[in-house]
């Protein structure tokens, strides 16, 4: 996972074992967090080591705490504290706890995976009753289908060919997704089209369904711009939020596991679809180039 984390460019510092974890900071910028790794080394979570011992938490929270089972060595707490919750991960020597989230080496948020299946833990997304069915069926088996129903923005040449992105606007992995494809796009390789949905209010308090909101009143052709730049502040047009929930409802339609999700054409006209960062770009895009190059003759 380290071997990952430092190959996208971050600054590794080693912070030293405590509680039987490692925790590193990683850098990239002017942003930086602590990470905590895993007893196997193949997965992080992000979060400091707290003081607070699984017994004590245990006694404190009595009655509001549910066993999220072992994953990657690390057990897992899901906390309820009135309408709000908090998943923590507890030190191999039961002394400490971690209020974060796991992520492995593509970019997939485990986390979410855990508590998917509590009641009210992940927004639930509400398919649209009529005209929805055809397009739900369709969906599922061709996510491409799905994509151009959505509400969306564009980035670069409009007569290349396009790569979608579905993703979450406080995502770190789908910042970085659409980061490192930037000079794919100044290049006129791909044309960009990203889709805003909003499945980590769980974790930005309650901040990435306002934030996708306020993408979705822009300008399709200044959404990247206003993402890139984090720029949440402009107020939600009337329509924004009837945008997000059939954006999210498609994105539940095609199975969508976590962001980013890419979705391209293949040669053979069905939909290639990667959930997480790619192992090679240069192959995602080379690909979708090919395909682009075959339905254009």
């Amino acid at each position: 996972m380290l071997k990952h984390i430092a190959a996208t460019g971050a600054q590794l510092l080693d912070l030293g074992e405590a509680h039987g974890l490692r925790s590193v900071s990683a850098r990239s910028g002017d942003q930086f967090m602590i990470l905590q790794i895993a007893p196997d080394g193949q997965v992080v979570v992000g979060g400091p080591q707290l003081d607070l011992p699984v017994d004590k938490l245990m006694t404190l929270a009595s009655g509001q705490v549910k066993e999220l089972g072992e994953i990657h060595g690390l057990r897992g707490l899901y906390l309820r504290n009135g309408q709000e919750f908090q998943v923590l991960y507890v030190t191999p020597d039961g002394q400490s706890t971690i209020a974060g989230v796991m992520w492995d080496a593509t970019g997939k948020n485990l986390t979410r995976e855990q508590v998917s299946k509590i009641d009210g833990a992940v927004p639930t997304m509400v398919v649209e009753k009529e005209g929805s069915k055809t397009l739900e069926v369709a969906a599922k088996a061709d996510a491409l289908l799905g994509v151009e129903h959505t509400a969306f923005g564009t980035n670069g040449d409009p007569a290349a060919p396009r790569l979608w992105m579905i993703f979450d606007p406080y995502c770190s992995y789908s910042v970085r997704a659409f980061d490192e494809l930037k000079p794919y796009v100044a290049a006129g390789r791909i044309q960009l089209a990203i889709v805003p949905i909003s499945i980590l209010d769980y974790e930005t308090n309650g901040q990435s369904t306002p934030a996708a909101e306020s993408l979705l009143s822009r300008d399709p052709a200044r959404m990247a711009e206003a993402w890139d730049h984090q720029s949440f502040r402009a107020p939600a047009s009337q329509e924004a939020p009837a945008l997000l929930q059939k954006n999210n409802r498609i994105a539940e339609e095609i199975g969508l596991k976590g962001t980013p999700t890419l979705v391209w054409r293949k040669s053979d006209g069905t939909a290639g679809e990667i959930d997480g960062i790619p192992k090679s770009w240069e192959a995602l895009i080379a690909e979708v180039e090919g395909a682009h190059n075959v339905s254009a003759r």
